[in-house]
């Protein structure tokens, strides 16, 4: 049982995932804010591989992964912060990018420097599930890793029950069909596909994200599903400052309704 595993064993509802870009906003930030998250109350990290061509980010974060390119931020570098945080840490990591970026550093030796690592699981939007059932879900069974596959407003009941059972660790449940980013409030719309995918009692823990971004929607979202994803937000709160592990137990607090002192 990986981390990811024991982590929803132990806790069904309210789970707080943060995705921040590794190597943002200074190269050497990914273990300080790993770390604040960590003490501060997060469940789950997501870490972005930069990447020079993000599909499905928003403008917040294709311009984190600009900066984090800019600081000489290298898949290399960020598996070597991940051995080196593991030491403080037992919080579940995730990767999220791209398949092209695993398929330029070959795709079983990535799978293997994230076992070694310590990665517990990935997140890459642009891998097709077919693409996955039969060429890639050996490997990454094989190495007891999660993988997460994104549903949306739009996706089929049938799609959604193939990703339930893909999915290994929890499935990303997309709140709106764009870009990331937050959009305010969540509305009856959003709901309404909350409800439906509710209906269909899947067996894998759901995390909502896409547009959550305080502690309203992160409790809106936890109503309908285990817990919620954070992103742009958090990189926003990042932004401009040079006490990266204050911001973040400050961010955190935030979303989880805890009074910050001034």
């Amino acid at each position: 049982m990986n981390r990811l595993d024991k982590l929803f064993a132990a806790k069904q509802r309210d789970i707080l995932n943060i995705y921040f870009t590794a190597g943002y906003p200074n190269l050497d930030d990914t273990g300080k804010i790993i770390r604040a998250l960590d003490r501060s109350g997060a469940d789950l990290i997501e870490l972005g591989m930069p990447y020079s061509d993000p599909l499905a980010d928003g403008p917040t974060i294709q311009q984190s992964g600009q900066v984090a390119l800019k600081n000489g931020m290298t898949l290399p570098l960020l598996f070597e912060q991940v051995r080196a945080v593991r030491k403080d840490t037992d919080i579940p990591l995730i990767l999220m990018g791209y398949f092209n970026q695993v398929m330029q550093y070959g795709e079983q030796r990535f799978i293997d420097k994230c076992v070694e690592v310590g990665i517990d699981g990935l997140i890459l939007p642009d891998l097709p599930l077919y693409e996955y059932e039969q060429f890639f879900k050996t490997m990454v069974e094989q190495a007891g890793l999660g993988i997460s596959f994104l549903i949306t407003p739009q996706t089929s009941e049938e799609r959604i029950k193939k990703v339930d059972e893909l999915s290994r660790g929890f499935i990303y449940m997309v709140a709106n069909s764009s870009i990331t980013g937050a959009k305010g409030d969540i509305t009856e719309k959003q709901l309404g596909y909350f409800e439906r995918v509710n209906r269909l009692q899947l067996k894998k823990p759901r995390l909502i994200g896409f547009g959550i971004s305080s502690h309203e929607t992160f409790t809106t979202a936890c109503r309908y599903a285990n817990g919620a994803i954070i992103g742009s937000a958090f990189i926003r709160a990042l932004a401009n400052t040079e006490e990266v592990e204050r911001a973040t137990s400050e961010f955190v607090r935030s979303i989880r309704g805890v009074e910050v002192s001034a």
